[in-house]
């Protein structure tokens, strides 16, 4: 009976173990189960993590490229802005220099100007006084006029001298009193006088040739004007030209009358004129 009881009680124990282990297995296999969907999971995850690094490191890469670029655009336009910096303070010198170089150009034109205005109007009156001074019978031999600023005074050969010949007759000595006069006035002027002849040959003692009788001619008038009317002979230059300076054509008789001539050119000294010359503005 005690046997049986053991046996029935052994059995009872196993039947409880079974059914206890089973679900402890069935437990187990659950939770196996559901570790390994964890897992699977995790390994996704891992996976998706991963390739959103390498995302990330490319990104990053990508953005160290482009600052790297960045900052060398920036060294470039640093240097370009500091070229264009000294660039600009070297042309605002030059400017500067340039603008100095006008201004001294244009005080020294107003300079040229104000002497030219004050020339020509002391030519004009230079040229009013002495045809008020001539006579009508004078003013057909004399001829008076203003060129390029110059004061040209021109006597026909026949009131002058005496015919072939550079002796100065009777009848010159009025008129060139007179032009001695306003040559006396105008002390700040120089005195060209010169000679000029027709084409026709002329051979005689002491005279070989036009430019010796033209020569002559002007020499004569100028030591008149120095000898008999007091003209200060360093305001004076005689000079000839022969044949070789006509106003007409040789041709006919009234054109060699006009080119047989002598002309007093009254001009601004010539050393005021290149101290003049002497004040223009150096190029730089």
């Amino acid at each position: 009976m005690n046997g049986k009881i053991f046996i029935t009680a052994l059995t009872a124990g196993l039947v409880l173990a079974s059914c206890a282990s089973k679900k402890d297995l069935e437990a187990c296999m659950n939770e196996n189960k559901q570790l390994q969907t964890n897992y699977s999971n995790l390994q996704s995850n891992y996976s998706d993590t991963k390739e959103e690094l390498a995302a990330s490191k490319a990104r990053v890469t990508s953005l160290e490229e482009q600052l790297a670029g960045l900052k060398k655009s920036n060294m470039a336009l640093q240097k370009n802005l500091e070229q264009s910096l000294n660039n600009a303070n070297s042309n605002n010198v030059n400017i500067s220099k340039l603008v100095d170089q006008i201004n001294e150009s244009n005080q020294y034109i107003r300079h040229l100007v104000e002497v030219k205005s004050k020339s020509d109007s002391l030519n004009m009156v230079l040229t009013n006084n002495l045809t008020r001074s001539l006579s009508k019978e004078e003013l057909k031999e004399v001829d008076v006029q203003v060129l390029k600023g110059v004061v040209y005074i021109s006597l026909a050969d026949n009131m002058l001298y005496k015919s072939g010949s550079y002796e100065i007759n009777d009848r010159a000595s009025e008129t060139l009193s007179k032009i001695a006069k306003i040559i006396m006035d105008y002390k700040d002027y120089d005195v060209l006088i010169e000679g000029n002849t027709d084409n026709v040959p002329i051979s005689r003692e002491n005279i070989r040739n036009n430019w010796d009788l033209s020569c002559l001619r002007a020499s004569s008038v100028v030591q008149v004007l120095q000898t008999k009317y007091g003209v200060d002979p360093k305001r004076l230059t005689a000079g000839g030209r022969g044949e070789y300076n006509p106003l007409a054509s040789n041709d006919t008789e009234t054109g060699k009358q006009r080119n047989r001539r002598t002309q007093i050119i009254i001009t601004p000294k010539l050393d005021e004129f290149m101290d003049l010359i002497g004040q223009a503005p150096e190029e730089k």
